[in-house]
């Protein structure tokens, strides 16, 4: 239950040790970023704060959280059910961390995240506290969580944040949030789950819709001049080798969320949910209309979005709306999510001769 020591599986932690937050993953797409994204004289650049302030508010919340926590204080509770167990750097004194075997992760406790806001079922759906479902978010299960998750949003957010504004990219990283909330609920119901890796998720699914709307105007482009005017012959070259990386990254990410005591479900819900919002937020303009000033005047510009991306645009929109209806539906009926589809436990845990998927 919620009330469980994290070792017992009480927290499902979102990829405290996944690829999404290792900052070599990140540092390896922002490389490879560089092939694909096109910098354009007429695009207009902007400054990123948004994503910086978000790192900003998660490193507060859990300084708060830990405030809160008082292990010192609450290390005796009789729910707590580790006799002679001594918090860790108790020189921190009320930030001090509850004993590794609680959390091995540096952090609170799970009734300390549970009162906070972390999503547990129960909470959701029989007490009307859908609003878990976007708190959870900002709640971490320990120093390396928070950590690993903070670094991994300033590596990837503050890049695409640059190219296409903070509405845009707040935008997904919250309703991407959301979306790995309640697939998680769904599917889990007798942990609780705390973290950001959702959001992140989301951003990684964005970035792949991103890269495939816009397939056609990146520099993978060859220029041929002819009569003066750039007529353009795409060769897959550098965006193959860029969705490539992007897909092994975000395919590592997932494999490592088969781990126990890992939320792989909102991990899964948060790249759905960006997925399809990267089709809806971030076209780009084709190469031509963005230089029509540049053009002679005799050149007629056909249209600023092809017509495959207006397709990919309303069925990512469309799937989206029919998406969270459908889950917000089943999810405040109480349906649990493994009685329609009984194989998708293994899409969280993957039971192997050292560990188990209990519960």
């Amino acid at each position: 239950m919620a009330t469980e020591d994290l070792e017992r599986g009480g927290v499902k932690n979102r990829g405290n040790n996944n690829g999404v937050n290792n900052p070599n993953y990140a540092n390896n797409y922002q490389a490879s970023s560089a092939s694909y994204f096109h910098e354009n004289n007429s695009e207009r650049g902007w400054t990123s704060w948004l994503i910086p302030m978000f790192v900003v508010a998660n490193i507060v919340m859990f300084i708060v959280t830990m405030y809160i926590n008082d292990c010192p204080k609450h290390i005796n509770d009789r729910d707590r059910g580790f006799s002679g167990a001594k918090c860790l750097a108790r020189g921190l004194g009320r930030f001090s961390f509850q004993p590794l075997k609680e959390n091995p992760l540096f952090g609170p406790s799970s009734a300390t995240l549970e009162k906070l806001g972390a999503l547990q079922w129960q909470k959701v759906v029989h007490e009307n506290q859908g609003w878990r479902l976007f708190t959870c978010i900002w709640l971490h299960a320990g120093v390396i969580h928070v950590l690993a998750n903070m670094l991994s949003l300033v590596f990837i957010g503050i890049r695409l944040e640059q190219q296409f504004g903070f509405i845009r990219i707040g935008a997904i990283y919250l309703i991407a949030g959301i979306g790995g909330s309640v697939l998680s609920t769904l599917f889990i119901r007798g942990n609780i789950s705390v973290g950001a890796s959702g959001a992140l998720f989301g951003l990684l699914g964005a970035m792949l819709s991103e890269l495939l709307t816009n397939w056609t105007i990146y520099a993978n482009k060859l220029f041929y001049k002819h009569s003066g005017v750039m007529s353009d012959h795409h060769i897959i070259g550098y965006s193959a080798a860029a969705s490539i990386t992007l897909i092994f990254i975000i395919v590592i990410n997932l494999a490592v969320g088969l781990l126990p005591h890992v939320d792989n479900y909102a991990h899964i819900g948060g790249f759905l949910t960006g997925l399809l919002l990267g089709f809806v937020l971030l076209l780009r303009p084709q190469f031509s209309w963005m230089e029509r000033r540049n053009l002679p005047a005799d050149v007629r510009v056909k249209s600023k979005y092809k017509v495959y991306q207006w397709v990919l645009c309303f069925l990512g929109l469309a799937l989206l709306i029919v998406g969270f209806t459908v889950g917000l539906v089943m999810l405040f009926r109480g349906e649990n999510g493994n009685d329609h589809c009984s194989w998708c436990h293994y899409l969280s845990c993957v039971r192997t001769s050292r560990w188990k998927c209990d519960n």
